[in-house]
């Protein structure tokens, strides 16, 4: 009997703590409704990412037309960007030539590791803005020869003309000055001399009479109206940026920039034969002086030694005309007179 009371007891405490949980857990009545959230702002609509790209890079293909150009031109074929040295640098590689239009010094700070030949990076201003803007060009400022100390200014074209263009012989001789010394077979001006000829400034003036051509003055951009034509197949012209080509003895010439003055081409043509015919004649003329006076050897160098102003600067000025390669047609008068005059003073 007392077990069962016992039991029922249990029970009932059970049954208790039961009803107690569960009124316990029973959800009570709803609270005040919360405030209302503050909505967010608007985020900033990105950018296409592809965009600005295709302000240059869209489906005209004048890119790859531009590149295949270029790697035909002396400029990426010309393995002249090895010579990486500080005083050959500025000129013969792409970093190089960045950095002495940055310092406007003649040579780098240093040797160029990795170097590049002039590229796209060279002469144009890639990837600044990512814009059309980005082809414009590297440099436009007027130029100082480093031969003479002459500031030109050739428009566009002193782009070109900040490397195309002789280094000082050290010395350059001097009408009426001293004797100079040559104390090796690489003494004179340095190989692109197109600069001095073109601007009819900086050669070795001796004598009188020196003119310059039309082309001086009346071009306003120079090299780049002249040599950056519509391209001529793949043989002239565009960024391969020759005019001449065919055979060296005899080569074609791209003439379209010179037709807008002249207008004649059988008489353009033969005004160009009978330039070029002339100064060939006097530059042979003027070769053979200087090898008749021991001044110059067979390979067209100067033979090391101590020669007058007048022999010394004869010796540069048949290197200027030799290496600015026109035979007239950049300056004519000017040219002709370098050359003539030359000749008289070693007489």
């Amino acid at each position: 009997m007392k077990s069962l009371k016992k039991i029922n007891w249990i029970i009932s405490l059970l049954l208790i703590a039961s009803i107690n949980f569960v009124s316990c857990t029973k959800e009570g009545p709803a609270g005040l409704p919360g405030l209302d959230g503050k909505d967010g702002e608007d985020g900033i609509n990105g950018l296409d990412g592809t965009a600005t790209c295709a302000a240059c890079h869209d489906n005209s293909q004048v890119n790859i037309a531009l590149t295949r150009q270029w790697e035909l031109s002396q400029h990426a074929m010309g393995k002249n960007y090895l010579r990486n040295q500080d005083n050959c640098a500025g000129c013969h590689t792409s970093q190089g030539f960045r950095e002495i239009i940055l310092t406007g010094a003649d040579n780098t700070a240093a040797a160029i590791k990795n170097p590049n030949p002039p590229n796209c990076y060279t002469c144009h201003n890639i990837h600044t803005d990512y814009s059309v803007s980005d082809w414009s060009l590297a440099t436009t400022a007027p130029i100082t020869l480093r031969i003479s100390g002459d500031v030109v200014d050739l428009g566009k074209g002193n782009l070109c003309g900040t490397c195309h263009q002789p280094q000082n012989p050290g010395p350059m001789p001097v009408v009426g000055g001293s004797d100079v010394t040559a104390t090796n077979m690489y003494w004179g001006p340095h190989y692109g001399a197109q600069a001095v000829i073109v601007s009819g400034k900086g050669g070795y003036e001796v004598g009188s009479g020196y003119t310059n051509s039309a082309h001086v003055s009346m071009i306003e951009n120079t090299c780049i109206t002249c040599h950056l034509v519509d391209n001529s197949g793949e043989n002239a012209g565009g960024h391969m940026m020759n005019l001449s080509y065919g055979n060296p003895e005899n080569p074609s010439i791209l003439t379209t920039a010179c037709t807008s003055c002249h207008t004649n081409q059988e008489t353009l043509n033969t005004l160009i034969a009978n330039v070029k015919t002339e100064i060939k004649g006097l530059l042979a003329e003027l070769n053979s002086k200087l090898k008749e006076k021991g001044i110059m050897d067979d390979g067209n160098h100067i033979i090391p030694g101590t020669y007058s102003a007048d022999q010394a600067g004869a010796f540069v000025n048949h290197s200027l005309v030799h290496y600015d390669q026109s035979f007239g047609i950049h300056n004519y008068p000017y040219t002709k007179k370098l050359l003539e005059n030359s000749i008289t003073a070693l007489n």
